[in-house]
């Protein structure tokens, strides 16, 4: 019998074990390397390099080789990966120095430095666990972080010295602080400079930032865990940049913004991004190393918030900026003082820079990104087909993933100079559904939506019960070309139920002013916009949906969604699963709630509106809480608390608490649990007693 798909979704980590990843393309355009398990049920990763002119593809680094592929990591490394969400082992990131003739990685705690034209792997002695190591461009030293100490390993000596010391048990230097890693996109706190003798480097203080307690109730014997976590209205940790020299210099780099939004350092500048704590002011300046001093480059605001964009600052060969900035209701490429997209084409990420041309991805279609280059000249589409694209380029050779509704799991192909197009295999799993997937737009706003029904209805046969999958929160989408994003869905189909998944406003791809209007206001426009999407799906399909039996269920901000859907319309919802979801903004973190929101004291009317205590007397439909006990982003207090609103109220709910278990639901038999019985706490609250399947 073939494994279930819940089962097989667990095992292969939805579906991402085997896929090639993190690429670098060396200089000269002659070699790829990339991360990648051996399978798709395998979760150690490995280091991999493509000869581009032969097409022969070489394992470099294999943990197992290294008896290393049972990990025992630093509580640091395991944070850094909660905030990345990687949900693999083994080599999980790496660096190379600037040739791309060694790289350096973190394996089970220790420092690894691999000579790639030979693969000769050695592990380096350090003090402890290390994090994040990053080579110098020379390829000489190794920075890394151990203990919160930021210290250089000299790989033609041996000497191994620390350059900055934590003066307290609160003090970390070299590390992106958590708001930075969680909400910024900033998995780094130290950057080399070009000449490879001095490090820009984050010092950050959580002195000011209230402890909380993560316990784990399953077993009264161990200690809660504290948690430095900075709350919507409460102090963040204190940042301060230093550069340090391999000589023991010390410059400070003073800012005066609350939040470091991004650092890079090329031959061009050392620059810095800073944001101030409302997020309604950005700033760009350089800094002179030897003395610290900023110069403001350019400064951006905006009435609601400013947009934090990967990849940039970033410079061509000539110097000239390249940015990403709103203007004209669009997100725009700039370079230098011009924009050079329109503002119907919504510019999401750098990608790279190679000498004049700049790798962009960008969505016309707010389901579709695809890859554009700007070469000083003109916009050249570089993605033509339909889905959704991502990639790197260097040295005149491209790097391009591509997913889409018409092709399971993610193809990866090399472009060469010539034109020549070099596959990189995926070793992923088929996760065996005959996906019934449409896209297309619905209600009165004309959203984004994507309708899943059984692979086994025949449409106007009968009605089935509907199940709402949104996620619905800003600067996040579902709706997407591509058939991973469909997989749970179409599974949650295949049980009986016409499954509707809609973008409401606040989600990406559609332009700015779409984007900000959930500003102060997490709730109204989110229900409304999924109200609409399931009355225009209706409305699309009068015979397939039966409008008297619906659920919602979703996860993080998609379980706020859930919740409030029955709480608030019981008369269009019927029953919801909601999975570790906000309940009182005040308990989530400062820079995502108060981008949205505002500061609560400011504001506390919008806080309340956006909450969902003062709605617990309202239940009067099935309600199923979900909550990791070991999460540390969205702490189970909000569950734990709309449970005690709701049995303060006399509502009758169920609650299902995940002992040891975190935000991302890692384990094998957790994962695959969590689906079955969601689908029979849908069944059971719906009435639904089978799968009306022939």
């Amino acid at each position: 019998m073939s494994e279930s798909f819940p089962r097989l979704s667990a095992r292969t980590r939805r579906f991402t074990l085997g896929v090639p990843r993190s690429f670098t393309i060396s200089p000269d355009g002659g070699r790829v390397i990339f991360l990648r398990t051996k399978s798709g049920t395998d979760p150690v990763t490995c280091l991999w390099e493509l000869d581009t002119e032969t097409h022969v593809e070489r394992l470099v680094v294999d943990p197992r080789a290294l008896s290393a592929d049972e990990e025992d990591l630093p509580p640091e490394e395991r944070a850094r990966r909660e905030r990345s969400r990687e949900a693999a082992g083994g080599v999980v990131a790496y660096a190379t120095d600037s040739s791309m003739t060694r790289a350096c990685f973190a394996l089970s705690g220790g420092l690894h430095v691999v000579d790639l034209p030979s693969g000769q792997t050695q592990r380096l002695d350090t003090p402890g666990a290390v994090i994040d190591p990053r080579i110098s461009p020379d390829g000489r030293h190794v920075a890394y972080v151990t203990g919160g100490a930021l210290r250089v390993h000299d790989l033609v000596t041996g000497q191994d010295r620390a350059l900055a010391v934590p003066e307290s048990e609160t003090v970390t230097y070299g590390l992106a602080e958590f708001i930075a890693a969680e909400e910024m996109d900033r998995m780094r706190g130290h950057w080399w400079a070009p000449s490879s003798d001095a490090l820009l480097v984050e010092r950050a203080d959580e002195a000011p930032v209230r402890t909380w307690h993560i316990a784990d109730p399953a077993n009264p014997d161990r200690p809660a865990t504290a948690q430095r976590y900075p709350a919507a209205g409460t102090p963040n940790a204190v940042t301060e940049l230093y550069v340090l020299g391999l000589d023991g210099s010390r410059v400070a780099v003073p800012y005066d913004e609350e939040y470091l939004t991004t650092a890079a350092w090329d031959s061009h500048a050392l620059s810095i991004v800073t944001l101030t704590r409302d997020q309604k002011t950005m700033r760009l300046s350089t800094v002179d190393p030897a003395t610290g001093a900023s110069t403001l480059v350019r400064e951006d605001t905006d009435p609601a918030w400013v947009d934090i964009v990967t990849g940039v600052p970033a410079h061509l060969d000539d110097g000239s900026l390249v940015w990403v900035a709103n203007s004209d209701g669009g997100h725009r490429l700039f370079v230098g003082d011009r924009a050079v997209t329109p503002p119907t084409l919504q510019v999401r990420a750098v990608l790279d820079v190679d000498h004049d041309s700049v790798l962009f991805s960008a969505s016309g279609d707010p389901t579709e990104v695809h890859l554009w280059t700007w070469d000083g000249h003109s916009l050249l589409p570089v993605s033509t087909r339909s889905g959704v694209f991502s990639g790197r380029m260097s040295g005149g050779v491209g790097v391009l993933t591509e997913q889409s509704l018409d092709a399971e799991g993610v193809s990866t192909t090399v472009v060469r100079r010539d034109g020549m197009a070099v596959p990189i295999p995926s070793f992923a799993e088929r996760p065996g559904l005959d996906l019934r997937v449409s896209l297309g737009r619905s209600g009165r706003r004309e959203l984004a939506t994507a309708v899943v029904l059984p692979s086994w209805h025949e449409q106007g046969s009968g009605r089935l019960p509907v199940l709402m999958d949104p996620y619905g929160g800003p600067h996040a989408q579902r709706v997407l070309n591509r058939r991973g994003a469909f997989l749970e869905s179409q599974w949650f189909a295949e049980q009986g139920f016409a499954v509707i998944v809609a973008d409401g406003r606040g989600t990406p791809g559609r332009g700015v002013d779409f984007e900000r209007a959930v500003l102060n206001d997490l709730a109204s426009p989110a229900l409304e916009d999924q109200i609409d999407a399931l009355q225009g799906v209706a409305e699309q399909y009068p015979d397939d949906l039966d409008l008297t039996r619906v659920a919602i269920r979703g996860w993080s901000f998609g379980g706020f969604l859930a919740a409030l859907a029955v709480l608030r319309r019981p008369d269009v919802f019927h029953a919801a699963v909601a999975g570790a979801p906000v309940t009182d903004w005040r308990l989530y973190d400062t820079c995502y709630t108060e981008r949205y929101l505002g500061h609560p004291d400011e504001q506390p009317d919008v806080y309340e509106n956006s909450s969902l205590f003062a709605d617990a007397a309202k239940l009067e439909r099935p309600l199923l809480l979900i909550h990791g006990l070991a999460d540390d982003n969205v702490v189970a207090a909000h569950t734990l608390r709309l449970s005690s609103a709701l049995l303060a109220a006399g509502r009758q709910h169920s609650v299902l608490p995940l002992s040891g278990v975190t935000h991302m639901t890692p384990q094998e038999v957790v994962a695959e649990n969590l689906l079955l019985l969601q689908v029979d706490f849908l069944k059971r609250s719906l009435g639904v007693q089978r799968v009306e399947q022939p």
